[in-house]
Order: structure tokens, then sequence, then C-alpha cells
């Protein structure tokens, strides 16, 4: 029998939408069955007015305010019942994990019928091997999933791992194939008769959605395997191989250095005004964090509660100051109306984010990997004595392919050698391969070298980073650090198959990193 609508406070409300949006950043808002927001990109804020429960969301194309009246919580979504202003009649809007919007049946069928159009597609490709075991069955044991289609191709004593994803999947669960082909590479060696040899790896993806996995795939040990990277038309049945190793010119940007301390003096009005507001006595647990030379955000234990940003008038050459507060996707501009409001949030932040808050509490759990960062930020040299804790740059702009677009944290060690480190509060089977996305573009942009005031220097040294220190032409490192019960089983695994030249280090930290920072285990590879 169906949940039936609660009828909580506005106050009640407001805490359930806020507690879902929290546990899901990649959710998507629903009307009629269609998508009208994705969380990865819009911004929301909730309020009240006159005992209502107000909500707003809000993106490049669209925005939508309603009121809230009631609830139903489902095992993967919720459902809220929303009046416009001025209509009676009450409107379901529906939020749920994320943009696939295909029933179960349809994506079974849809990888069903992949998986038979693969496997008639590689027996005619490879002739004289015989396709084998194709299928995309749930194996949670060995991380395989049911969007991808793994299977062998035998010839002789001689044989490779095959897999495919289909053109149906998201752009996310494409990127992320190379991980489980290297996952299923390594299951087929484990399992595999002895007298048969698995040489290599064939990945097939859709055509078009090639780059990703060619540019991940050229740091891979060739001498551990042989890689080979396909694209498919599902449409002709066309089977095109992509010479991964020459995958042209690395998408990469790098905004220009900004000085912090201008940024604070241009944002000090709006910073005071917001100190006003927070609870008495907490302004020490506040770091000032500039984003850009005009903008300045408000962080606690990692997440920015607040912002103040400082540009031109739309209707004059007057400079003018905005100022913003929420948490996550939830922003809004402060006004004298909702200074109460903003009163508010940031008493139930300071009170519930702090080491030892409660799991329950959605501004407790918001960014993990925001407040590991800034963990390690302030301990950094008891963590990683080589480094120097006064030269690192967060949250830089380094890549343009696909929805990553800031690496974590970019530091020099005491040699002038970079260091690009990658953080994960949770589990995430594709840790391996994002960070190596950062690691490319950081070597790309270290090794693009010019003269510059009589001297050559990297791209980072043009742009205005590590000023004052030479950044060595020697290849970064890559660091990935996460609790140590958080570490997926299979990283490790994937690791291992990177090329030499990617000198690796896996960092594992205590579970209570949050009140003392502690290595349990730490692991190398690469040169």
């Amino acid at each position: 029998m169906p949940a039936q609508l609660e009828q909580p406070s506005s106050e009640q409300l407001a805490k359930i939408v806020e507690a879902y949006l929290a546990d899901h950043p990649a959710a998507a808002v629903l009307e009629d069955g269609r998508v009208i927001f994705d969380m990865r990109t819009a911004h929301y804020s909730i309020g009240e007015s006159h005992g209502r429960c107000l909500v707003q969301f809000w993106s490049e194309e669209r925005n939508l305010m309603r009121s809230v009246s009631g609830v139903e919580q489902r095992a993967q979504c919720l459902r809220l019942a929303t009046r416009k202003m001025g209509v009676t009649r009450p409107q379901m809007i529906e939020l749920v994990p994320n943009s696939d919007r295909r029933t179960p049946t349809a994506r079974d069928t849809a990888r069903r019928n992949y998986m038979h159009q693969l496997e008639r597609v590689l027996t005619r490709a490879f002739i004289g091997s015989k396709v084998d075991g194709m299928r995309s069955a749930m194996d949670l044991e060995h991380s395989f999933g049911p969007a991808y289609v793994r299977g062998r191709l035998l010839h002789g004593t001689g044989a490779e791992a095959v897999i495919g994803v289909g053109s149906a999947e998201s752009a996310a669960i494409i990127d992320g194939v190379l991980t489980l082909g290297i996952l299923w590479l390594d299951y087929c060696r484990q399992h595999a008769d002895a007298r048969r040899h698995f040489g290599g790896l064939k990945v097939v993806v859709p055509a078009g959605a090639w780059r990703v996995t060619a540019e991940r795939m050229a740091w891979l040990n060739h001498a551990a395997a042989n890689f080979e990277l396909y694209t498919l038309d599902e449409r002709s049945e066309e089977l095109a191989q992509v010479d991964f190793r020459d995958t042209g010119n690395l998408d990469s940007r790098l905004v220009h250095a900004f000085s912090a301390e201008a940024a604070r003096e241009r944002c000090r009005s709006g910073i005071e005004r917001l100190f006003d507001l927070v609870p008495e006595g907490a302004r020490g647990r506040i770091e000032v964090c500039p984003r850009s030379a005009t903008e300045v955000a408000l962080v606690l234990h990692g997440l920015e509660f607040a912002r103040v940003r400082h540009g031109a008038s739309a209707t004059s050459f007057a400079r003018v100051e905005e100022i913003s507060f929420g948490a996550g996707a939830n922003e809004a501009v402060l006004t004298e109306e909702n200074e109460e409001l903003a009163r508010e949030l940031f008493g139930r932040l300071f009170l519930g984010r702090h080491p030892d808050g409660s799991r329950n509490d959605a501004l407790f759990r918001l960014q993990p990997e925001r407040w590991l960062e800034s963990r390690l930020r302030t301990r950094m040299e008891e963590i990683f004595p080589a480094f120097n804790r006064d030269l690192y740059y967060t949250q830089v702009p380094a890549l343009s392919t696909g929805d990553r677009g800031m690496l974590d944290l970019l530091t020099l060690d005491r040699e002038g050698r970079l260091t690009v480190m990658e953080l994960k509060a949770d589990e995430d089977l594709q840790l391996p391969l994002q960070a190596l996305d950062y690691w490319v573009r950081v070597r790309a942009l270290n090794a693009d070298r010019a003269m510059q005031n009589g001297q050559m220097r990297s791209a980072f040294e043009r742009q205005g980073y590590f000023e004052d220190v030479a950044v060595s032409e020697r290849s970064p490192r890559l660091v990935l650090v996460a609790p140590a019960l958080r570490v997926h089983p299979a990283n490790e695994t994937v690791l291992k198959y990177l090329a030499p030249e990617v000198e690796w280090e896996l960092v594992a930290l205590g579970e209570q990193w949050r009140r003392e920072l502690k290595v349990v285990f730490r692991k190398r590879g690469g040169a």
C-alpha cells in the first residue's frame, strides 16, 4: 500500500527537502515526468513565510517557486505536494537521485539488446576468435554492475577480456568503463585455466564518446597488458579502433592566480556584515576563503555557507557588492527582510557542523571531501613532511573534460615538485582514474614551458602560481587520500595497472579524521 502524504510543519518540510538534497548531490527535479532541474548545476532556496514552506529552484534556463504543503517519501524518491502562488490546486514535483528516467524494464531491455548486438559485432570483427561468456549480471563482490557488458575473446591458448557500454547510459557511466575493464581483466587472469593466458583488454564505447577513455588508457602500463579501444556505432554496427596514443592537445585551462589578500580587502564590508550574523564566539571557527579576485566565501569545516561578490553594477559604472548565504546548492541573496533567516541558518550550521555532530544532521553530512580538505590543509606538514604547508592551492580549475572541473589540492614539495592530491570521504570505485585525469593535465601544464623574464617557466609560473618559487620540471606526484574503511577494495587493483611514470601514493586515514588526523597506512607505486 503506498505511503500517504504526511502533513509536517513548514520547518520539518524544509529539513526533509534539505536532507534529501544533501544526500543526493546529483538529484534531479521532475514535473509531469520531465526533468526540469539538474541539481549538479541548479540552485535552490528554502524559506518560511506566514507559516508556509517556500522552495525555489533556479538555473540558467528557468526559475520555479512553490509553497510545499506535504511530502511523500518513497524508496529512492521524494514527492512534494506544491502550490503555485495564487493557485489553489496542488501540483506534484518529484526529487529523484539522478536524471536517468528510464523505467527499470526499459533500462534492462536496452542493456540486453546492447549485449546481443556487441556479441554479434565482435563475432564478425574478430574472425578466428570465439566470443565467450558475454554477460551484464550484477556481481557486487567484484564491483561489476549491469550497465557494462563483459566477456572474453578466446583464440587457442590465448584470450582477451572485453568490456562494452551502450550509448543509452549516462556520460559518467560511459567514462567509468575503463575502471571496470581493468577489474574484469584482472578477474579473468585470476580465474583463468592455467593453460590460458589473458594478454589484454578490449574496451568498446559509443561512437563520439571515446576521448576520456582514450586519455586514461594512454597512461596505463602497456607492459602489463595490451589495451585496445574501439567505438561502436549502434545504428550501423560499425566497429572502429581508436588510436589512444594520439588524442591531440588536452583541453586544459588554468586561470591566472590572484591576490587573496586583495580579495579579502575588497570584500571586507560584506564579510563584516556576515560576521555580525554568526553566533557569538563562532568567528574563530570560520575560514575566509577567496574564490577569485572579486569573490570571497565564508567556510565552516569545508562547507561554504556564505559569500561576498564584488562586481560591476548592471546600471552604472559603479562597483556593487552582493552578499548571499546558504550551504551547497541552497543559496539566497541577503536582504534586510531575510537577515533573521540567515541568522537562524548560521545558528543551525554552527550547532550541528562540528567533529562530534550528529550524522543525522544534513548540514553535518554535506560535502565531506571539503571537510577533509580543510583538515589536511591545517595539518599538511604533519601528514606530509615533504610538503610546504604555505604552498598550496585548492579547487584549481585544470580540467575541461566531463563534469570534474576542479582538482582538490595542488601543492609543491620542498624540492619544488608538483603534487596532485585527490580526496574522498566515501568509497569511490572511480577514484584512481578520476585522479589520473587531473594528474595528466597538471603534467601537461607543467611541461608547457616558455620564456618569461629571461627564464623558462611552466604554465603555472607564468600564470602567477607559487610566486617566487621555481616549479620543478619533474612529473608531478599523485596522492590519493581517504579514510581507511572508505578506500574501495578495487582501488589498489586499478592503481597497479597505471603506467610506471605515474608515481602515486595512497594514504588511508583513521575513521575519526574529523577529530584527529591519523595515518593508518600508506602504499606507493610508480617510478
